[in-house]
């Protein structure tokens, strides 16, 4: 029977000894009682410099033992059951080191726990491994979120995953918001979200899985329509489709910048014509102011020298008018062709209006006309030739006035931008508007939609000029079957404080002068 107990003992000692892992056998009040082969030769030790003491002063020096917090074992007691602790430590030669230790109870027939056995794991590298991983995760995430282009990736159901911080702002929502509020097809227009799979499927494009740069449209939180330039890839898992990725810039900003400098180039081309044209006009109108008087005069000269009821003073009046009409002409071609400079003046833009409607006497023109005025009460200065200006109204006006056929509404309307320097005036219209293909030639010298004998083409070309000699710019906001509103636009004066509260009691007492006359008017009727 001994010897059956002896083997069997035998037996268990070489199990124990055979453990991979550095492994003790302590009793209840954390008392070595054994250590493995193993044990002994991780840490340097010999059996009896471990049997008989502590596990904490064999692994610490220390006579106290450590804390419930960090220790099992007390744990281990009371519930039977195994527990482990992850421990970081440092080594006699200043490394640190990750211990998993793991506390099984060894029960005995009662259920008693009568030892405790301790394995040791080193998990040093996994530790490493998993720190490195978590610090590339984080780098990778710093890269997506800091990215100035929108990033979004969603799962095989169209579920979104991740979502950077430009997304958010071009989208419109927040991670958590999309998530719960719609899938990746419900940021484009229906069919869209397909016909990207499709392309990303399909090897034409880009190769496999890839699709190349693209434009596209998305729709933002309130509806709105994005014009974006995106790049997509599928994400595989061996050659399992998982997920998709898109890459998003917003073209808006790009766009606008792109209309602007094409119509800034239309209107440096539209200069350079001007300014060839107005040469060419300069020298055709002297060239015939001279020959017209000589006519004009001999013609005249012939009017008063016949007998009256002569049948020749019909085709000699005929010849005075033509010449006349022919001499307004040569009038307009200087205007348009001016090359002096602009006598400036600072003025308010709703007098300059008002100046300009005073001189319009045409009662034929706006007999059934209704004139409505919609100006700004905020200070408008412009600084500019105020003459010139008045006849730039006057233009627009009366060519309102042809396109209305003397019957409609015309509206002016005056505004400002105080933080671009910018004041505003907008001739409306409810006449038939202008064609798209006279829109590129309306500021053209001599292009006229008018019967022949009833323009010249150089009103609105020559407003262009006297616009641009003042540092602003004319343009057609809008025109239709509705109507046509043109948009001038000139630099807003600034003045200085004491400046700007000098014109203003000037304003108002020339507001209250108008008021006066007026109730001396009143009390006349």
């Amino acid at each position: 029977m001994k010897h059956k107990i002896s083997k069997e003992l035998d037996w268990r000692i070489r199990v124990f000894d055979s453990l991979s892992f550095p492994t003790l056998i302590l009793k209840p009040d954390k008392v070595i009682v054994t250590a493995n082969r193993v044990f002994l030769k991780k840490f340097n030790k010999d059996m009896d410099d471990v049997v008989g003491k502590t596990c904490h002063k064999v692994f610490y020096g220390s006579k106290e033992p450590c804390s419930e917090d960090i220790c099992p074992l007390p744990s281990v007691l009371s519930e039977k059951k195994g527990q482990s602790t992850l421990r970081e430590i440092t080594t006699e030669k200043g490394e640190k080191k990750w211990e998993d230790r793991v506390f099984s109870p060894i029960l005995d027939d009662q259920g008693k726990v009568i030892y405790i056995m301790e394995s040791v794991r080193d998990v040093t590298r996994l530790k490493t491994l998993e720190k490195e991983l978590r610090e590339t995760k984080e780098f990778l995430e710093k890269i997506i979120h800091s990215s100035a282009s929108a990033i979004m990736a969603a799962d095989r159901k169209g579920n979104i995953l991740l979502m950077n911080h430009t997304a958010e702002e071009l989208f419109g929502y927040t991670f958590d918001e999309i998530e719960k509020a719609t899938s990746i097809e419900g940021i484009y227009p229906p069919g869209v979200a397909k016909e990207i799979m499709k392309k990303l499927r399909d090897e034409k494009h880009g190769g496999k899985g890839k699709l190349p740069s693209t434009k596209v449209t998305i729709i933002n939180k309130e509806g709105e329509e994005i014009p974006v330039e995106m790049t997509a890839a599928i994400i595989y898992e061996g050659d399992e489709e998982i997920a998709t990725m898109g890459i998003y810039n917003d073209l808006r900003e790009k766009l606008a910048v792109e209309k602007k400098l094409k119509e800034t180039e239309a209107q440096l081309a539209q200069s350079e014509k001007m300014a060839s044209m107005g040469q060419l006009a300069a020298g055709v109108a002297h060239e015939i102011n001279n020959p017209l008087t000589g006519i004009l005069f001999y013609a005249n000269l012939a009017l008063e020298s016949i007998e009256e009821g002569n049948p020749l003073a019909e085709d000699l009046k005929c010849i005075i008018e033509d010449v006349h009409r022919c001499k307004g002409i040569v009038k307009n071609l200087l205007a348009y062709s001016r090359q002096s400079t602009p006598s400036k003046d600072i003025f308010q833009l709703n007098s300059l209006v008002e100046q300009a409607l005073k001189l319009i006497h045409d009662q034929k023109l706006f007999g059934k006309v209704t004139i409505k005025k919609e100006f700004s009460n905020e200070m408008m200065l412009i600084h500019a030739d105020k003459n010139q200006l008045v006849q730039v109204v006057i233009n627009l006006v009366m060519n309102a006035g042809d396109a209305m056929n003397g019957e409609g509404t015309l509206t002016l309307r005056t505004y400002r931008d105080k933080p671009n320097k910018k004041a505003y005036l907008e001739v409306s219209d409810t006449g038939r508007g202008i064609p798209e293909e006279n829109l590129s030639k309306i500021f053209d010298p001599f292009f006229t939609t008018k019967e022949q004998g009833k323009g010249t083409g150089l009103g609105l070309s020559t407003s262009y000029g006297i616009i641009q000699e003042n540092g602003g710019s004319i343009s057609v906001k809008e025109t239709g079957p509705e109507g046509t509103t043109f948009l001038v636009e000139l630099p807003l004066y600034v003045p200085s404080e004491q400046e700007a509260a000098r014109l203003e009691n000037e304003r108002q007492v020339a507001k209250e002068v108008k008021g006066t006359e007026s109730s001396k008017g009143e009390q006349v009727d």
